[in-house]
């Protein structure tokens, strides 16, 4: 951020012992956030997301807060030049926001909206509860510089009847409490039957081509990703985010050519669609944040194997090989678009925060 101030609050009350006082403070950055047809701005600026979805969790603590982690994590995305991340599917702990402050790494603060996928689940009980989340959000996050923008919810069911006046309500309450941010939420219904969308100010979609269906077949996913782009685009002319992409693997699975769940079939599989986003980035496409970058537990099930393994880093936050593909990426991105400029690409060590 061009400057950054830091406000003092102080309290003093009078005791037997004498004078005590406690005061807080909060570091404040001004910058805008404005959305057009096809861009996103900062500070007047076209910005491109390029990062990662996350999710709190870890090998020692599980969900549980931990200092060195988030130390590690946060020298993970400064290594792989990655300026931002989107609070999947919730928010995270103050103090990860108050990092990203100091890192200038941008956050889609996310609500804990996911699993919104049957028609009881947009109840007028439903909406209360949902607004009174978003006043809660909002009144935590709102001085933190580094949101940029509120998801209200993954993967509803937008599609259903009850959907359209559920997120027009939400999104313009949401609106009302921060009119300075622009409001989304992360899709993956088909464009033609979504109800939500024509209420947001960014469309963000999740989409996995050649894994949850085409199995192995990752030569369709450039013509189905352009063909998604394109549908979404010219329905509701809205900047897009590839809000969630990817493809699980084990870590040191290797196979030529590439099968499912090895290493070189996640890279294939992040290769095209990196293609078709540096076609449509030139146009509407204004963000690419890959799933996930840690794997992480799930609930046990036979699809699973010992958790979620879309990470590019390992649970214990080894990389896989495509976080060197993505580090490639990504520094080449922020060399383009000159953010990160007070970083340098070298080994994730140091002290010198990002700036966007």
């Amino acid at each position: 951020m061009p400057s950054a101030w830091l406000l003092q609050v102080k309290l003093t009350a009078q005791t037997a012992a004498g004078f005590v006082s406690d005061f807080y403070t909060l570091p404040v950055g001004i910058r805008t956030v404005a959305v057009t047809e096809s861009q996103f701005l900062i500070n007047g600026k076209p910005f491109y997301f390029h990062g990662v979805n996350k999710h709190e969790d870890a090998d020692i603590r599980g969900k549980g807060f931990d200092w060195p982690l988030l130390v590690k994590d946060f020298n993970l995305l400064r290594w792989l030049g990655a300026n931002a991340f989107r609070t999947s599917h919730y928010p995270y702990a103050e103090e990860v926001m108050q990092l990203c402050d100091r890192y200038g790494i941008v956050v889609i603060d996310e609500s804990p909206g996911v699993g919104i996928v049957l028609a009881q689940s947009y109840s007028n009980v439903s909406l209360q509860h949902h607004l009174e989340v978003m006043e809660e959000m909002v009144r935590r996050d709102k001085n933190h510089p580094a949101v940029v923008m509120w998801s209200v919810a993954n993967e509803p069911a937008s599609f259903l009847k009850p959907a359209g006046y559920y997120f027009k309500t939400l999104i313009a309450h949401t609106k009302a409490l921060d009119p300075s941010r622009p409001v989304t939420f992360v899709t993956n219904s088909n464009y033609e039957a979504d109800l939500g969308v024509p209420y947001v100010d960014v469309i963000c979609v999740n989409s996995y081509y050649s894994w949850y269906h085409d199995y192995g077949h990752m030569e369709v996913i450039q013509l189905q990703l352009a063909t998604q782009f394109e549908s979404w685009y010219k329905t509701y002319r809205k900047p897009i985010i590839q809000s969630e992409y990817g493809a699980e693997t084990i870590t040191g699975f290797h196979e030529d050519p590439p099968l499912m769940f090895s290493e070189e079939y996640q890279k294939g599989l992040l290769e095209q669609y990196h293609v078709v986003l540096d076609q449509k980035r030139k146009e509407y496409v204004v963000g690419e944040l890959v799933w996930n970058f840690a794997d992480f537990m799930t609930d046990q099930s036979p699809q699973r194997a010992i958790g979620n393994r879309k990470g590019i880093f390992t649970r214990q936050r080894q990389p896989k090989s495509a976080a060197f593909l993505l580090r490639e990426r990504y520094w080449k991105l922020a060399n383009e678009t000159k953010y990160h400029r007070s970083a340098v690409k070298s080994q994730c060590v140091g002290n010198s925060p990002f700036t966007f």
